[in-house]
């Protein structure tokens, strides 16, 4: 019985040794593992490149599409969002005085204050929303986004 536990218990290990390894270093190093980005060399050269690249991440999106979007959508709770992307990903909700309830993608696309840079997707628990519908909330958007400008004194 003694060897049976002895095997047991070797097998346990090699299991947890395993699983561990697996899981990559110390959890210090917000990157993961990322030795094998530098091609084997030193892995603190590594390390320094991976930060340097990841603080040159700059936000790309136009501020006052970014607040209108959120004051014109506000009925709608967010569910995420990301400033580098530009993505506003919002839940469904129904807008004041209203009985349909949308759900509203909004992706800004450039730093410029025009409607090329306003993609916005609704959609309803059936499907798409009307085109017209889509189009009212872009042009509140915008609107909305040229009054905050205005507002900040920017022209």
């Amino acid at each position: 019985m003694t060897g049976f536990k002895k095997r047991i218990r070797m097998t346990f290990g090699i299991g947890l040794i395993a699983t561990l390894s697996a899981c990559g270093g110390s959890g210090s190093n917000p990157f993961g593992s990322i030795g094998s980005l530098g091609g084997g060399g030193d892995a603190n050269a590594t390390t320094t490149q991976a930060t340097r690249t990841r603080g040159a991440e700059s936000v790309a999106v136009n501020r006052y599409l970014w607040a209108a979007s959120l004051d014109v959508l506000s009925f709608l709770p967010v569910e995420s969002v990301d400033p580098f992307t530009g993505v506003i990903v919002m839940g469904y909700g129904t807008p004041p005085g209203g009985s349909r309830a949308y759900r509203a993608t909004i992706y800004l696309t450039d730093p410029a204050l025009d409607a090329r840079s306003l993609n916005v997707a609704l959609l309803t628990r059936s499907g798409p929303a009307a085109a017209e519908t889509t189009r009212a909330i872009e042009d509140a958007i915008l609107s909305r986004a040229r009054q905050i400008r205005i507002a900040d004194g920017a022209l």
